[in-house]
């Protein structure tokens, strides 16, 4: 196999250094300078990138420890036409070979599909055999599912093996179990009045797929998976929002579930029992509705909402980054972090220095704690890192500089480190970074 070219940008402490960036902190007005954490490592992907790759809630990184780090990119490359992109996934062995790895319909070529910026993006996860699984480019589609017979195998189409065959699927995110089962999160179905949202489960020494429940519905309601996550001892963990029916670019009342596998139970942050569907009154809610904002499907509605969210754990502790809109924030989506308190959430403020995207990640690191990675809508450096120091100050600095990327997703490798998905899609560019 021939080597692909990989571009390489390494930056130091020192240079990272320069680029520091003060972040107002709940109650502050300015944010002191912090130092720079340990050298970032950016590599380009060798592979074009169509411009359509770009959503909040995808899963589209997964790793795997085996006789080094291997990391799966899925995404999306150029279609036939300008209106059109083809899924693929790039894989990252430990010695830095890149190595692309097609979608394939069942007559043998690589699927095609419309471009829907936001919705037909893909995810990605790798079993305990050494499967990968994609989901791919549904938005209130029929199932569109591609996988690996074995390690190293074609990722072929599988859709026939989902349950609920013929409904519409949105919004996939998935996840790998420590026994090396998989766990997805979807929204379900094409109603006008609701879309719940369902948990699924592959059985990896079954090789095979069942529904676990539909987690959270209600009438005049649709529900929006924004990540999932599964701790040590095997409870899923579920982040998502909620929206009016059918459906808007604004949500509101983001949530937390927590599924059980050895009991069959639901719980919230608490460890409270609670039965399922939930509703947004009987859900556990991070970030409530606040004064003057409206459940509304006006895609130009400028009040307050929840438009993006992501999860980690410190051990079984979840810790979540969102963006929140504000009466008082003048119209910027502010970056939040929150965590359980009791009964209740407790919500911090992150970043209030301008407009961010709709891309955030959160690991959750031995020295800095919660590591939260947001985008801004302006700059040369848009990525940024930030983190918090014990008299509660936040620092942020530039994620990956010289790189202008626009949107992110972040996965923790088993190794600690953050592995950085990077799409520029101004310039048709992917980028790989781990610190």
């Amino acid at each position: 196999m021939r080597r692909p070219t990989v571009r390489t940008y390494t930056a130091s402490a020192t240079a990272l250094a320069a680029l520091l960036l003060p972040v107002p902190a709940a109650g502050a007005a300015d944010t002191p300078q912090g130092t720079a954490a340990a050298a970032t490592v950016i590599e380009k992907v060798p592979y074009t990138m169509d411009s359509s790759n770009q959503a909040a809630w995808w899963t589209p990184v997964a790793t795997y420890k085996g006789r080094g780090q291997y990391t799966y990119f899925a995404f999306n490359e150029p279609g036939s036409t300008a209106a059109t992109h083809r899924p693929a996934i790039a894989r990252r062995d430990p010695d830095g070979v890149w190595s692309k790895l097609p979608l394939l319909n069942s007559d043998g070529q690589q699927a095609e599909f419309a471009d829907d910026n936001g919705h037909n993006q893909p995810s990605v996860a790798r079993d305990g055999s050494g499967r990968l699984h994609v989901f791919t480019s549904m938005h209130a589609n029929a199932w569109r599912y591609f996988r690996t017979e074995a390690p190293g195998g074609d990722v072929t189409d599988h859709a026939s093996e989902l349950p609920d065959q013929g409904v519409g699927i949105t919004y996939p995110v998935i996840t790998t179990a420590p026994n090396g089962d998989l766990y997805l999160a979807a929204r379900v179905g094409a109603g006008s009045d609701q879309r719940p949202g369902k948990l699924y489960r592959w059985d990896n020494a079954a090789s095979s797929w069942s529904t676990v429940a539909t987690f959270a519905g209600a009438l005049n309601r649709s529900v929006y998976p924004d990540d999932i996550t599964v701790d040590a001892s095997g409870r899923v963990h579920i982040l998502y929002e909620w929206a009016k029916a059918p459906a808007t670019a604004f949500r509101h009342q983001l949530s937390y579930l927590t599924y059980d596998p050895s009991t069959g139970a639901f719980a919230d942050s608490a460890g409270a029992t609670v039965t399922t569907p939930v509703t947004p009154a009987t859900s556990d809610v991070i970030q409530d509705l606040t004064a003057g904002e409206e459940w509304s499907i006006d895609n130009a509605y400028t009040g307050p909402a929840v438009q993006s969210a992501k999860l980690t754990l410190d051990g079984s502790t979840p810790k979540v980054a969102y963006r929140y809109r504000s009466a008082d924030s003048d119209g910027d989506f502010r970056v939040y972090y929150a965590y359980p308190s009791g009964s209740d959430w407790v919500e911090k403020l992150v970043y209030a220095g301008g407009q961010t995207a709709a891309a955030l990640g959160i690991t959750w690191d031995a020295t800095d704690l919660k590591r939260i990675y947001y985008v801004t809508t302006s700059g040369t450096d848009r990525v940024y890192s930030a983190t918090q120091s014990a008299d509660g100050a936040w620092t942020a600095q530039s994620a990956a500089p010289g790189v202008s990327a626009d949107r992110l997703a972040v996965r923790q490798d088993s190794d600690g480190h953050d592995v950085l998905y990077l799409p520029d899609t101004a310039h048709n560019s992917l980028y790989y970074g781990v610190r």
